[in-house]
């Protein structure tokens, strides 16, 4: 068997443009775009929502704690691990139809969040709506192969950031029907979403005609995936298991061993899922090293702001540990004063007479007057500075939306701007935007109104990212191979922001709040306050994410490629 790069992949096929829309109406053109891009919010906004909604998910699953997280971090690690996969079967098979597989799958997963009470299952249900995320990177290869040329740039940055529906809809949305309802009404009206979506894709958007005639590559598809995986859990679990006990680094050198051995064994397959020599050219590997790193703040973002401000204020915390000790308190003298008063009353009465029950009462009040007022003192240490008490409504309204809105726009305004230069200058803007505002959460205020602020700054960065990254890539490899290409791009992007919140988990884990209390005549309590963390926490968190931007940063600024303006894929 031939090793040769040149017979690692089939004979590339004729481009077929026959689908491309070149003379339809700008009604039809506009329809397809917009159904398309309607059709990937799906995962943008289920994230919004679920990310914004998990202080209000936790108490269902009491026992999970800091675990809770996982309802994300699950989304990004099936999503690492299917976006190879749909995105080759994309090539191969056809774009819309794995549109519509991943809308079925996301149905079924959707549903079984909103029914279930049992942890385990609510995973399941979050793997099987992960598949969402590949509706993102089908979207690229159908945009780049439906779209008339001129509008290929453009279409992909509202593709990645949206019409706004997940901008607006999501959080609001979201936060009308889990504070007036249930966290489980999410769930229900993305299926409602997706129900609709689905017959207006079959019927509105027309299939792709290229394809890249070649059988799957399985083993591939399983060690890029399992490797992703197991790194992913080492990450999130070696806080708890002990980051450098034997049993707990096998699962972090499992996955580097399998995300090692994925090159190797892709480079003497006959049929990769990807031409490991394309991957390898820096206008490819540096584009994908470069989203791996600027998409752990993508992570970090949207989970640390949400719960922070969501979180009760330090004072309420302290008032309502004082009030529930002293009725511990409170309960225990009662009880020890009305035992010893029958004690009492039985001594008094003649041998072999026995005190009826309730014949003695002890005055509450009497008792409550001997209990100094400031007999129970709490104090947090360490404490924290944040926490507004917002419900998610107020959230939305007050932190999300503003974001969103100017993501929005910038995503449209950045694929203007993709095909105006190129790539480079506006990912250099957008990681230098991730490295301030990473810096502005962890060294200023925790407040409400400082987070929303950066939040709105961080809006542009955002967009700036994802209306760069897919035009990269599209611009680095052949129409063929689009599916795979930006299948890798979104393993990157999951894995990036998976790592990401893994690692804040763990700082947080590392980082708790606790409170100590003191009763007069007691020895003094301490214990950890649930689902809260310190204010080092987090911010060792995002002076993690800064650092990592950073570096993505130098790579942007260093890149060859995307320094000529975007031609919608023709430029391979």
């Amino acid at each position: 068997m031939s090793t040769s790069l040149d017979n690692a992949v089939p004979p590339s096929p004729e481009l077929d443009d026959s689908a491309r829309l070149d003379g339809a109406s700008k009604l039809r053109i506009y329809s397809v775009l917009a159904i398309i891009v309607l059709f990937t919010e799906i995962s943008p906004m289920q994230y919004v929502m679920v990310a914004a909604a998990l202080r209000q998910i936790a108490p269902s699953f009491p026992s999970e704690g800091a675990n809770i997280n996982w309802a994300i971090i699950v989304f990004g690690v099936i999503g690492a691990a299917v976006s190879p996969l749909i995105g080759k079967l994309s090539d191969i098979y056809g774009k819309k139809k794995l549109f519509l597989v991943c809308g079925v799958l996301f149905l079924i997963g959707t549903v079984i969040c909103a029914v279930t009470s049992n942890w385990g299952l609510f995973l399941l249900g979050r793997g099987l709506e992960a598949t969402a995320i590949a509706t993102t990177v089908v979207s690229y290869g159908l945009i780049r192969d439906l779209m008339p040329r001129k509008l290929v740039p453009v279409g992909l940055g509202i593709a990645s950031t949206g019409l706004g529906i997940s901008a607006l809809i999501g959080p609001l949305v979201g936060g009308y029907i889990t504070d007036h309802y249930s966290w489980r009404g999410m769930f229900w009206f993305l299926f409602v979403f997706t129900l609709i979506m689905i017959p207006l894709l079959i019927l509105v958007v027309p299939e792709s005609r290229l394809r890249t005639p070649q059988r799957l590559d399985v083993l591939g598809v399983v060690l890029l995936g399992a490797g992703a995986t197991l790194t992913l859990i080492y990450l999130d679990k070696g806080q708890d298991w002990g980051w450098l006990r034997p049993a707990t680094l096998a699962w972090l050198i499992g996955g580097l061993v399998l995300l090692a051995l994925f090159p190797i064994v892709e480079m003497r397959a006959r049929q990769p899922i990807m031409d490991m020599k394309l991957l390898f050219t820096p206008r490819v590997s540096v584009v994908l090293f470069i989203a791996l790193l600027g998409s752990l703040m993508i992570g970090v973002q949207s989970y640390g702001p949400s719960y922070m401000i969501q979180s009760p204020p330090s004072s309420e915390v302290v008032a309502q540990a004082k009030a529930a000790t002293y009725e511990q308190v409170k309960t225990q003298a009662l009880a020890q004063a009305q035992k010893q008063a029958e004690a009492q009353a039985q001594a008094s009465l003649p041998p072999g007479v026995t005190l009826p029950p309730g014949a003695v009462k002890v005055p509450e009040a009497a008792v409550l007057e001997q209990l100094p007022p400031d007999m129970v003192q709490v104090k947090l240490d360490p404490g924290y500075s944040y926490g507004n008490g917002f419900s998610l409504m107020k959230f939305a309204t007050h932190v999300t939306l503003p974001q969103s809105l100017i993501s929005m726009l910038f995503g449209f305004l950045g694929g203007l701007w993709v095909r105006r230069v190129g790539g480079r200058r506006p990912l250099v803007v957008a990681l230098a935007v991730f490295v301030v505002t990473g810096f502005g959460y962890a060294a200023l205020g925790h407040g409400w109104v400082t987070m929303a602020l950066l939040g709105a700054v961080m809006g542009t960065g955002f967009a700036m990212y994802y209306a760069t990254m897919p035009n990269l890539i599209v611009e680095a490899v052949p129409a063929e191979q689009q599916g795979i290409s930006a299948g890798m791009l979104g393993v990157m992007q999951a894995m990036g922001a998976g790592i990401g919140i893994s690692v804040a988990t763990a700082f947080l884990n590392a980082n708790p709040v606790k409170a100590v209390v003191s009763v007069t005549g007691a020895p003094t309590v301490t214990q950890n306050v649930p689902l809260l963390f310190s204010d080092r926490g987090y911010e060792l968190s995002f002076y993690f994410v800064v650092a990592t931007s950073a570096i993505a940063l130098i790579g942007a600024l260093i890149m060859k490629s995307g320094r000529t303006p975007a031609t919608g894929g023709t430029a391979f």
